[in-house]
C-alpha cells in the first residue's frame, strides 16, 4: 500500500509577501521578446517563425551516440574546462578553418550554451563604470549582462538598409574607459556579415589599447552566397585580444541542449575560467563526448551554409509576390522583412496582429534596440521544414 503524506489542515500556511526594500538591478527589463512572441504563437496556434530554433530532427546518429555514452557510464561531472576530446576537436577545427592554434588545455572551454559564455566573458572583464561598445540591433543579452556587472553600454547603430558599421563612429565612441567591444557575425537579427575590411578597421582602432573583443560567432557555419565567415581568429592582432564564442546548438540543430564553447588566448581564458567555474563549473558530460565523436567527420558541419541557403531561398521565393520588402540575409537562419508598404503600425503592434489575426509569428526588430527604434521590420526564422515555410509564406502573401 502506498502511504501519502498529508499536511494537517491546521498546519498549512499561506506564503506571505516579502516587504523588504528590493532595488532591481535591471529596472525596466521585462520578459524576453522571444518568450513573449512564442507564448502568443502558442496561445493563438500560430506558425512560430519568431524564436530561433529548428523544427526538424537532430541527427539520429548523434542521438544514438549520446545514448551509448550514457549507457557506458559517462554521466558524472566533466572537467571544469570541458571534456578533453571535445576541446581537441574544437581546436582542430579552428586550426583547419581559421589557421590558428589554440592550446586545448589552457585556451578552449566548453560552456552551457553561447549565452552563458557571453555572460561569463562580460562578468570576467567588466568592472564598475567600464564602457562596452555594442552594435544595435543587438542580441538581447548583451546590454543586460553589461549592466548587471555595473558596466556602461555605449551603443552604435548599424546603418540601414544593409546594417553596415561606421567605424569612424566607433572610433569616436572609444574613451579611456572603453574595456570591451562586442561584435556578432553572421549577425542576429539582421543576417548581415562582417567583411575583411570590417575586421581590419576593428584591428586598426583597437591597436595599442587594452580593449577586449568579445566575438559572438555562433552562426559561423551558416553563411550564404559564397561569402566567407571573417572570424577574429584569422587576424593575429585581433585574436590576441579576443574571446570567441561558438554554439553546438546552432550548428547541430540542437538549441535545447545548451552547449557552446569559448576560445581565447591563455591570459584571457584564465580570467574567463575563474568566472565560469563559479557560474556553471561543468557542462553535460555524455553530450560532450558525443559531440567530440560527431565532429571527427567535418561533413557533419561543413555544408551547413548550403543547407540553410536552400531554406532561405525557398522562403523568399515564395514571398516574391508579397507586399513585404525582402532585406538580404547573408548568414544566420533569419530573414528580415520590411512591412512599410503594408502598415504604419509600430513593429510590436503589427507583429502582435500578425499572430492574432493571421496566424504567423515573427519578432519585431525594435526589440533589439534599447530605445525600441521602429523601422517597420520584422525578423522571421526559416530554420523550419518546407511545409511550415510554405504555409507561412502563403499567409504573408495575402496580407
Amino acid at each position: 500500500m502506498i502511504q501519502r503524506f498529508v499536511i494537517p489542515h491546521e498546519r498549512k500556511t499561506r506564503m506571505k509577501k516579502f516587504n523588504g526594500n528590493i532595488i532591481s538591478k535591471l529596472p525596466g527589463v521585462e520578459t524576453s521578446i522571444f518568450a513573449v512572441m512564442s507564448g502568443l504563437a502558442n496561445q493563438h496556434n500560430a506558425i512560430n517563425l519568431s524564436q530561433g530554433f529548428p523544427d526538424f530532427q537532430v541527427s539520429e546518429k548523434l542521438i544514438a551516440s549520446i545514448n551509448q555514452k550514457m549507457k557506458n557510464g559517462l554521466n558524472q561531472y566533466a572537467p571544469m574546462p570541458g571534456v578533453l576530446t571535445l576541446r581537441e576537436q574544437i581546436a582542430a577545427k579552428a586550426s583547419i578553418t581559421y589557421g590558428i592554434d589554440y592550446n586545448v588545455d589552457r585556451e578552449v572551454t566548453i560552456t552551457a550554451g553561447a549565452t552563458q559564455a557571453l555572460f561569463t566573458a562580460i562578468t570576467a572583464f567588466i568592472r564598475e563604470d567600464d564602457e562596452v561598445i555594442i552594435f544595435e540591433p543587438a542580441y538581447d543579452s548583451y546590454g543586460p549582462a553589461v549592466r548587471l556587472n555595473s558596466g556602461v553600454v555605449k551603443y552604435v547603430q548599424l546603418k540601414l538598409p544593409d546594417y553596415h558599421i561606421d567605424w569612424q563612429e566607433v572610433a569616436n565612441k572609444i574613451t579611456h574607459r572603453t574595456k570591451m567591444i562586442i561584435i556578432n557575425s553572421p549577425h542576429n537579427p539582421s543576417g548581415s556579415v562582417l567583411s575583411e575590411q570590417d575586421l581590419l578597421d576593428l584591428q586598426r582602432i583597437t591597436v595599442n589599447t587594452d580593449i577586449v573583443i568579445l566575438s559572438d560567432e555562433v552562426y559561423e557555419h551558416i553563411i550564404f552566397d559564397g561569402k566567407k565567415h571573417e572570424s577574429v581568429c584569422s587576424y593575429p592582432e585581433l585574436a590576441e585580444r579576443s574571446i570567441v564564442v561558438g554554439s553546438f546548438g546552432k550548428t547541430f540543430h540542437a538549441t535545447g541542449w545548451k552547449i557552446g564553447f569559448s576560445l581565447a588566448p591563455e591570459n584571457l581564458m584564465k580570467e574567463f575560467r575563474k568566472s565560469h567555474q563559479f557560474n556553471v563549473y561543468a557542462v553535460n558530460t555524455p553530450i560532450q563526448h558525443a559531440f567530440a565523436e560527431y565532429m571527427r567527420d567535418p561533413e557533419n558541419y561543413l555544408h551547413l551554409g548550403e543547407f540553410y541557403q536552400q531554406k532561405r531561398d525557398f522562403f523568399i521565393e515564395r514571398l516574391k509576390n508579397s507586399r513585404f520588402k525582402i532585406i538580404p540575409s547573408y548568414g544566420t537562419y533569419f530573414q528580415s522583412l520590411d512591412y512599410s508598404n503594408i502598415s504604419e503600425e509600430n513593429e510590436m503592434d503589427f507583429a502582435t496582429r500578425l499572430i492574432t489575426e493571421f496566424g504567423v509569428a515573427g519578432i519585431p526588430v525594435s526589440a533589439f534596440y534599447h530605445k525600441k527604434d521602429d523601422n517597420k521590420i520584422l525578423r522571421f526564422c526559416f530554420a523550419k521544414g518546407e511545409e511550415t515555410l510554405e504555409k507561412a509564406a502563403e499567409i504573408l502573401c495575402k496580407i
